[in-house]
């Protein structure tokens, strides 16, 4: 016979959740538990339908790769930032110019590294 719900519902992987109440409680839509899924980032359990259930470690586990799809990466400082300015770096090696046919070419590297 079936566990008592007190049971199941202590246990921390117990697939209690649907897709639905899963996405309200972290604050993010079915879409993005969706996609997890598809990466192979979190495995919900399934009903006998097929509907997607997560348990609480899973919960833990997508808003963790919540947080982290929100960051900003580490090699761009944030939005409004000070530091933000464009990539002064020049291409590295010889340019030349050359007018060949019917246009002319201007700064056009010929031997980088």
């Amino acid at each position: 016979m079936g566990q008592n719900p007190d049971d199941m519902f202590g246990d921390e992987n117990y697939p209690a959740y649907t897709i639905g109440q899963a996405a309200e409680m972290l604050g993010t839509t079915q879409d993005f538990l969706r996609r997890l899924d598809e990466a192979r980032l979190i495995n919900p359990h399934r009903s006998t339908g097929g509907h997607r259930r997560y348990s609480r470690y899973q919960l833990r586990l997508a808003a963790r790769a919540r947080r982290w799809s929100t960051r900003a990466p580490p090699w761009r400082p944030p939005a409004g930032s000070s530091s933000s300015r464009t990539n002064s770096r020049k291409p590295s090696g010889r340019t030349r110019t050359s007018s060949m046919g019917r246009g002319t070419l201007t700064g056009e590297v010929v031997g980088g590294r």
